[in-house]
This record gives C-alpha cells, sequence and structure tokens, in this order.
C-alpha cells in the first residue's frame, strides 16, 4: 500500500523512478554503447526497467494486471494494434516511395536488421539470428516502456491527480526518455549543439504524441497489449527489419516514414477517443 505521504507527492515519486530509469539509460548509450557492440541495440536499461517495474509492483502490493498486462482480451487487443500499426506503415512507406520517384530514384524493399541513427550511418546485418535478436530486443523494449510509461508512472500519478493530467504527464517523460539519442550524438561529435535542441524539441514532441496515442489506447481497451504491438511494429519491423533502400543508400527518408505513420494513428486512435467520448460510452481505468 502505498503511505499517505506518498499519495501526496505521487509525481515526486514518478520523477524518481524516472530520473533512475533514464540515468541508466544514458550510460548505457553514451559510455557502455551496447548499440555498437554485436548486439546491436542498448537492451540492459530496458532489463533494468522491468526490474524496476517488478520491484515497485512488489512494494506496491500490485499486479501485473493492474497496469495493464491482462489476459482477457489478449489476442483481440493486439490483433488492434497490429491492425493500426500496418495500415498506417501501409500509407507511409507509399508516402516514401512515391517521394523517392519525384526524386528520380528506384527504391526496393530489403529485410535486415539495423540499428537507428540519427546521422543517416546505418550498420546492417543479415541472417536469421539477427533478426531473431532484433524481435526479442523489441518485445524487452515495448515490455518495459509500455510497463513503466503507461503502466507505473501513469497509475501511480492517477491516484490524486485527474486521468488526464496523467495521461499528459507520462506522454511529456516518454518524450524527456527518448532526447539521450540526440545527446549520445552530440558527445559523439556527430551533431552540433543547433541540431541538438532542435532534434531534442522533436523527439519530445513525437515521442510525446506517441506516448499520448498508446495511452488512449490503454484507457479505451483497459489493456497494454494494443499499445504494445503498435509500438513493436513501429520500432522493429518499420525501423529495424523492413528498409526502404535507393542506389544512395537505406531508409534517407525513414523519419518521414515514421512521422507520417505515427500521425495517421494518432489522428485515427484520437478520433475514436473523441466519438466513444461524445458517446458517453465509459472507458476502462
Amino acid at each position: 500500500m502505498l503511505s499517505k505521504e506518498i499519495k501526496k507527492n505521487t509525481v515526486v515519486l514518478c520523477w524518481a523512478i524516472f530520473l533512475l530509469l533514464i540515468f541508466v539509460h544514458g550510460f548505457e548509450a553514451i559510455f557502455l554503447k551496447t548499440d555498437e557492440t554485436f548486439f546491436g541495440e542498448n537492451f540492459i536499461n530496458k532489463l533494468f526497467g522491468i526490474a524496476v517495474v517488478f520491484i515497485l509492483l512488489r512494494y506496491l502490493n500490485w499486479h501485473w494486471s493492474d497496469i495493464g498486462f491482462k489476459r482477457i482480451g489478449f489476442v483481440k487487443n493486439v490483433g488492434l494494434g497490429i491492425l493500426l500499426a500496418f495500415c498506417s506503415f501501409i500509407i507511409s512507406y507509399g508516402v516514401e516511395i512515391a517521394l523517392l520517384k519525384t526524386q528520380g530514384y528506384d527504391a526496393g524493399f530489403g529485410i535486415f536488421t539495423t540499428s537507428f541513427s540519427l546521422t543517416g550511418e546505418t550498420v546492417v546485418h543479415s541472417g536469421l539470428g539477427f533478426i531473431l535478436m532484433c524481435i526479442f530486443f523489441n518485445i524487452i523494449n515495448v515490455v518495459m516502456e509500455e510497463g513503466a510509461f503507461r503502466g507505473i508512472i501513469y497509475q501511480i500519478v492517477a491516484i490524486d491527480h485527474s486521468l488526464k493530467y496523467a495521461l499528459f504527464f507520462q506522454a511529456f517523460l516518454f518524450g524527456v526518455w527518448h532526447i539521450v539519442t540526440p545527446i549520445h550524438n552530440l558527445i559523439d561529435g556527430d551533431i552540433n549543439l543547433e541540431s541538438f535542441i532542435a532534434l531534442s524539441v522533436s523527439y519530445i514532441i513525437l515521442a510525446g504524441m506517441m506516448g499520448i496515442k498508446w495511452g488512449l489506447l490503454y484507457r479505451m481497451t483497459g489493456s497494454l497489449y494494443a499499445g504494445m504491438a503498435d509500438h513493436f511494429f513501429n520500432n522493429c519491423i518499420a525501423t529495424n527489419l523492413l528498409h526502404v533502400i535507393t542506389v544512395n543508400g537505406v531508409d534517407e527518408m525513414m523519419i518521414v516514414r515514421v512521422v507520417i505513420a505515427q500521425l495517421i494513428s494518432f489522428v485515427v486512435v484520437f478520433l475514436v477517443w473523441k466519438k466513444r467520448e461524445k458517446s458517453g460510452v465509459s472507458f476502462e481505468k
């Protein structure tokens, strides 16, 4: 059970949780650089985050189902998330190919793993082992990020604040969580200060919007799985596995693809949310 003091300071508690998580995230990305090793992914901070979620659940005497990991409706909600992501990225891949063709490039698709980079540098790994490892690491990623942000942080803040406040608070932290990547690139000298500021602001806005979308899916379904499926498709399929190739390189317009897909899916989820809210349909916790 939460003490009365903690109940009055849920935001402070969640900031403390977030700072601990982002410290480990930053340390791994900047100093350990696990993504530049054989693994091609910063996964230690994700395992650490899952451990933190587990410890907090034990401390709060909560179950995994209390933060959205519910067995009921698992297949339905995963299917919903995959459908949302698939339709959004079909459109965004189409726009990307069309834009490349207007520039005179022939574009094709390739299936292999890469490490995402803001600077356009792509490290390619082929082979079934790398693909399976990519899938595994991305599952860990969505379990940790959805469990921590849409799960633990959202639920704790919602104890003494409105659900709307909790929704936007976790989304803001989720946006800030992603500035570790531009910080890494700034320290390595890959980008200058102006680019760092622009990329950081863009990341907070885009990732924050995604956090709102996945938070709304959680509210509508009462489960994290729809958001997790959409999150997984975005990270694993559209970013790490299914690539657009031209004579100039790989994924030159990845950011366009991702932004378009996220805008489309956000609008769809938001409109469904507003329609259900207007019709008086009750939402899950």
